[in-house]
């Protein structure tokens, strides 16, 4: 609908806003929000002139939220989610999400809030980040890369991202190509940003915000 309202709720660098501004008349608008303030920020330049944009810094579970502060009377003609981690989140070591690149052991999308993972593991007990990594990594060899940590952690902190890539290379074999570490990496960035938690809220909160008739995407890999 060209005087649509639609909600992109993971703006990342604005990939699909601008998609979505391309199609609308000069009466509709995009409520777009991130829990990455750099992803905020870099919206912030990149659409400077953009009237019909609105940037929020929050989260999956601010979104009902979001909508009653921004939206006013205005009802929601679609929302959409793209799920996972942006390109330069990963592209910057700093950040601690990837294992090709040595960095603090960070991994959170808003550093702001909650612990990083080299906090989490190093208090963590076996069996919790056995199931962390099995439930959420889907790692048949939790047990064995669990237990490669707590032996690591004994002798020095676990603090940087190709740290804990070779202790965990040094417990598992490669499979299907993929670095040994790919697994565990996804497991320990859903856990501290409470990924499936936030999504269950957001997807809630989105059903409710929707005009009847409206429309719901989701893209997911």
């Amino acid at each position: 609908k060209a005087d649509g309202l639609y909600i992109d709720a993971t703006f990342g660098r604005g990939g699909h806003t601008a998609r979505i501004l391309q199609t609308l008349g000069r009466e509709g608008r995009v409520l777009a929000l991130d829990r990455d303030r750099q992803a905020i920020a870099a919206g912030r330049v990149r659409f400077a002139a953009e009237v019909r944009l609105a940037l929020v810094h929050a989260t999956f579970a601010d979104l009902r939220q979001v909508v009653q502060d921004h939206a006013g009377d205005r009802p929601v003609a679609g929302v959409l989610f793209d799920l996972g981690v942006s390109s330069p989140q990963l592209d910057e070591a700093a950040r601690g999400f990837s294992f090709t690149k040595d960095g603090p052991l960070d991994m959170r999308m808003d550093p702001s809030h909650g612990e990083p993972v080299s906090a989490w593991l190093a208090r963590a007990p076996v069996d919790e980040m056995r199931e962390v990594i099995a439930t959420l990594g889907e790692e048949r060899f939790a047990r064995r890369v669990a237990k490669a940590i707590e032996a690591a952690r004994a002798r020095a902190p676990v603090a940087r991202t190709r740290q804990l890539a070779e202790i965990v290379a040094g417990a598992v074999r490669s499979r299907d190509g993929k670095h040994p570490a790919t697994r565990t990496f996804q497991a320990l960035r859903m856990h501290v940003n409470d990924e499936l938690g936030q999504l269950g809220r957001g997807l809630a909160a989105a059903v409710d915000v929707l005009a009847p008739g409206g429309r719901l995407a989701v893209i997911s890999f």
